[in-house]
């Protein structure tokens, strides 16, 4: 026979004998505990002993194999010995490690913004190669080139593409056919035919032409996921590039130089063509460069100080480079895989939040979800079975309010699975679209090799990213406005039996009152951000561009949307570790625990007012890296595992009222039946 064992925030498995007493197994399991964990301050005797489930106090005379099974949880109250020397510099060693976190996170933030990037830096070597074959690259795989990790390459099935494209194209050229944006000008001037040895000013002009962006430039590390799009766009082998050129942006990428490239100027039709120029006027040596040894300055000192050749433009390779929707699905596929990852984080948020607030757990039954079959929404209540309580998985805060009268909770707690499903699988939706969209073709005019033919058409049309992100901004929103009601609930006494605004000096103190209030503000701007800016459309170019998404606007807004969600979620998080505090010694689930002590690595408890920005920027910091995620991941993966061999591993059973109301005092109950129906 085997017990599991809860001492403190350890577990641990004993075996015992059918002759062992409830006294010698929790003697012998402090004693075991002693032995792994030397550094504890355990004492050795303990205070009591209890049944995890059902929280019943256990007899000490006792036979475990009369009052237990195998397999079965308790928890064993240790004495600990720790003066009060100890416990003040048990405080300031929390907050000593909170301060060494935060200065470590601050120091590990290699993001390249633009104010960072005015000086040369410093950045760590790639470590993985990505080879770009205009058909295989994934959102996740624009991430790694934001966070510098890769270099790419170009396949060898691509350049042959490339290669045949160019030779037709340089053909058609040779033989002046009029074909657009080759022997003609561009837009209304597609009816003005260009002469042979004005074909390649043709190009150089139009990049300066449609290099007029405004505000703010793309960081540098955003700039190069553009960079890295276009190659890849361009490896499909349908814009008719010379292999020449694109080995020339894949030396910058590799080099990391990259374009000034102003975030607005897009309309988001006909490509993201002034983006997409200033990405282009760069490599030719034009405007402005960064590099990670120049820092900002003029690109063709840039380039010579990387030993890198500027780009030389033949029959339209300038069109080749401007013609695409790359600028909004670049940052589209970034926000996309942030928001991937918040709303993973989210529905674990969520989850700790309902165990401080002493929520009930049975509106996630498998039973509920499984007739509204929607895939998002079984996944997530599928998560917060897994870490909330449960025989396999329990929470002493859970059990300390076994027996409560309460039926139901509030939505934000309640309905999780109904709001973040939805979120999850809009999601799944909005991946589909803009990787599609990652390996397309969307130049203008296409060149087909295979059967001699260049063809005008408008693949470079921005509504497919534009739509599913502006889709992507509502849907994410949602996770704030659920996070913001949950901190309220958290902070507001009348609501969490917890003291008002967390802090245990009410009055002096003023706790987590204006995180509540910058969290509302961030809820508010967000309203206004879902506006679908793809809803409008200007027309330009003299009428003949007279439909545009407007994707450019979607894609920025959306990652603000994104960022604000973090915020937000954050705040949650740290409100709902300051709960823990009023509840202990009672705990959480293990995984729930466990996010609780890496919130603590970089907050400690409020015990009095201080300022709490840094702890909230490391905390947004650790969900941007996914590292609430993580921490869960195994815990989630074996109970999930465990509840697909047996359906009711996680389930928490309870008897629910008829609708017919009776004196309970007619009743007979027997003991049984009384602790399942406290089972809440």
């Amino acid at each position: 026979m085997r017990l599991q064992v809860q001492i403190g925030t350890e577990c641990l498995v004993v075996p015992c004998k059918p002759e062992d007493t409830v006294h010698s197994v929790a003697r012998k399991s402090v004693e075991k505990l002693r032995r792994l964990r030397p550094k504890l301050p355990l004492a050795d005797n303990y205070f009591e002993v209890r049944r995890t489930i059902g929280n019943s106090l256990l007899d000490p005379e006792d036979l475990v194999s009369d009052v237990l099974k195998d397999s079965d949880f308790i928890i064993v109250a240790a004495n600990v010995e720790e003066t009060e020397d100890a416990k003040e510099a048990k405080k300031q060693e929390e907050i000593d490690n909170a301060r060494a976190e935060l200065d470590r996170i601050d120091n590990r933030r290699r993001k390249v913004s633009f104010a960072d990037a005015l000086a040369p830096m410093v950045l760590a070597p790639p470590t993985k190669l990505i080879i770009l074959d205009g058909n295989s690259l994934l959102p996740e795989d624009l991430v790694r080139c934001e966070k510098g990790e890769c270099a790419i390459q170009l396949s060898m099935e691509a350049e042959v593409k490339i290669k045949k494209a160019r030779t037709f194209l340089e053909k058609i050229a040779s033989e002046h056919r009029p074909v657009y944006g080759i022997t003609t000008g561009f837009g209304t001037f597609s009816n003005v035919t260009i002469p042979p040895e004005k074909i390649k000013k043709l190009q150089l002009n139009l990049i300066r032409s449609h290099a007029t962006g405004y505000g703010e430039p793309l960081a540098p590390n955003r700039a190069r996921m553009l960079l890295a799009l276009r190659i890849n766009i361009l490896a499909k082998g349908h814009s008719g590039i010379s292999v020449e050129n694109i080995k020339k942006m894949i030396a910058a990428f590799n080099a990391f130089c990259v374009s000034y490239v102003p975030q607005q100027g897009t309309v988001g039709c006909s490509g993201d063509l002034c983006p997409l120029a200033h990405l282009a006027l760069g490599l030719l040596g034009e405007g402005k460069m960064w590099s990670p040894n120049t820092g900002w300055g003029p690109a063709d000192a840039v380039l010579k100080k990387n030993n890198l050749e500027p780009l030389v433009l033949g029959p339209k390779e300038g069109l080749a480079l401007i013609n695409g929707t790359q600028m909004v699905t670049a940052l589209g596929a970034f926000t996309l895989e942030r928001a991937h990852n918040i709303a993973r984080q989210a529905d674990v948020i969520a989850a700790l939040s309902l165990d401080v607030l002493k929520g009930t757990t049975r509106a996630y039954d498998p039973d509920i979800h499984r007739i509204r079959p929607h895939r998002g929404q079984n996944l997530s209540a599928l998560r917060l079975r897994a870490l909330l309580h449960s025989e396999a998985n329990p929470s002493q805060i859970a059990e300390s309010h076994r027996n409560c009268s309460k039926v139901q909770d509030a939505y934000t707690l309640r309905c999780v699975p109904q709001v973040h499903g939805v979120i999850h699988d809009t999601i799944e939706f909005v991946r589909e679209i803009i990787t599609t969209e990652m390996n397309s073709a969307t130049d203008n005019p296409l060149v087909f090799a295979d059967r001699e033919e260049i063809i005008s058409g408008g693949n470079f049309h921005g509504e497919y990213p534009a739509k599913a992100l502006d889709y992507l901004a509502i849907a994410v929103a949602e996770l704030a406005q659920m996070s913001e009601r949950r901190l309220e609930r958290l902070v507001n006494k009348e609501l969490s039996g917890l003291p008002t605004f967390l802090t245990p000096d009410g009055g002096l103190n003023s706790g987590f009152m204006t995180v509540q209030l910058c969290a509302a503000s961030l809820v508010s701007e967000n309203k206004v951000l879902c506006h679908p800016s793809s809803v409008d459309s200007i027309p330009t170019s003299c009428n003949q561009e007279d439909h545009v998404s407007m994707g450019g606007f979607s894609a920025r807004k959306a990652l603000t949307v994104v960022e604000h969600v973090e915020a937000v979620l954050a705040m949650e998080l740290l409100a709902a570790c300051q709960g823990i505090e009023f509840l202990k010694p009672l705990m959480s689930t293990a995984p729930l625990h466990k996010v609780y002590t890496l919130v603590r690595s970089v907050a400690p408890p409020l015990n009095e007012d201080r300022y709490m920005k840094p702890e909230i920027d490391a905390v947004v910091e650790m969900i941007r890296e996914n590292k609430i995620w993580e921490t869960v991941l195994p815990h989630l993966e074996t109970l999930e595992a465990m509840e697909e061999l047996d359906p009711d591993a996680l389930r928490q059973f309870a008897k629910t009222p008829t609708g017919i109301v009776q004196d309970r005092s007619l009743i007979p109950i027997t003991d049984s039946e009384e602790e399942e129906e406290g089972d809440d």
